[in-house]
């Protein structure tokens, strides 16, 4: 019969591990429930805001009709004043296309990681010897065995 402070080496190890084991798994579930509900508000919130660009939409357009209507009251012919509004929105959305366009533009390739793949390929086709291929820490370096030198 054994003690908790008789158990050997293999069996504190092995305690530990499970231990850590039920720990990890015990998190990853309290992740998973959280997830759960975070992505229910989420999808509320998501449905709620497509609601609200869809009213604005409906909104849009009664005030263009509006603006219409009230260039007509104004004095313009009907056909004037609608064409009025409508190249006005077109300004408007040729702008805020011009715009768009350029903040695209600015868009680059990700370069860090297109350095640290090619990086990473240029070490395992160029590799020789015994050396050994280390990625630690998001860098990587050649590692020589012991008594290689």
């Amino acid at each position: 019969m054994t003690t908790r402070d008789e158990r050997s080496l293999g069996q504190l190890v092995a305690t530990a591990t499970e231990d850590l084991s039920n720990l990890i798994r015990g998190e990853i579930a309290l992740a998973k429930s959280e997830l759960k509900v975070s992505l229910g508000k989420l999808a509320e919130g998501a449905g709620l805001f497509a609601a609200a660009a869809f009213v604005a939409l409906l909104a849009i357009i009664l005030l263009t009709i509006t603006a219409a209507l009230g260039l007509e009251a104004a004095g313009l012919p009907g056909w004037l004043s609608f064409l009025i509004v409508a190249v006005a929105l077109l300004l408007i959305a040729a702008v805020l296309g011009y715009i768009g366009l350029r903040a695209i533009k600015k868009v680059g390739p990700p370069r860090r990681t297109i350095a640290s793949v090619n990086e990473a390929k240029e070490m395992l086709t160029n590799r020789g010897g015994d050396d050994v291929l280390s990625l630690t820490s998001g860098a990587t370096r050649r590692i020589r065995p012991a008594g290689s030198d």
